[in-house]
């Protein structure tokens, strides 16, 4: 196993918009003939904006020229608080490897990157949502689930 690991730019919008699909497919148990045209366009419109302007940076694994995953993390700035006195937060999202390759050190590479990312940044507050099966590698690498955020439906 040859593992290459590259930072996402423009030039392989296709692929991030491919994986993209992919993810969302394994993450809700979708099938291939799922409709997602509307979140193909809207993530193809998110990518222009995201990586020119650098609010979002992505990594892509390859094996011998094959990809096998990827994972995000998108910036944003909400209202400083007492305990985030910048307002700058990162959201992990994405983040995904291939059912053969799973279990590699894959996904933790991937989140080293990320994490690293949004360290140089300066950016302290980072999460994520986590599946059933991501849930593990997020809590051995420290994240902690959140107590006080709330989601209206």
């Amino acid at each position: 196993m040859n593992i290459e690991y590259i930072k996402a730019d423009l030039s392989r919008l296709d692929l991030l918009l491919a994986t993209r699909l992919e993810v969302l497919r394994a993450a809700n148990g979708l099938d291939a003939d799922h409709d997602l045209s509307e979140v193909k366009a809207q993530s193809r419109d998110y990518y222009m904006r995201a990586l020119s302007v650098g609010s979002h940076t992505g990594y892509l694994a390859f094996d011998d020229g094959r990809f096998v995953g990827a994972g995000g993390v998108s910036y944003f700035r909400v209202m400083p608080t007492c305990h985030n006195p910048t307002g700058e937060k990162a959201y992990i999202m994405n983040m995904y490897v291939r059912p053969a390759y799973r279990r590699r050190g894959i996904a933790t590479r991937l989140l080293d990157m990320l994490v690293a990312d949004a360290r140089a940044r300066g950016v302290r507050h980072i999460s994520l949502e986590a599946t059933d099966e991501g849930r593990p590698l997020y809590t051995k690498y420290g994240f902690i689930p959140m107590e006080h955020e709330m989601e209206m439906p």
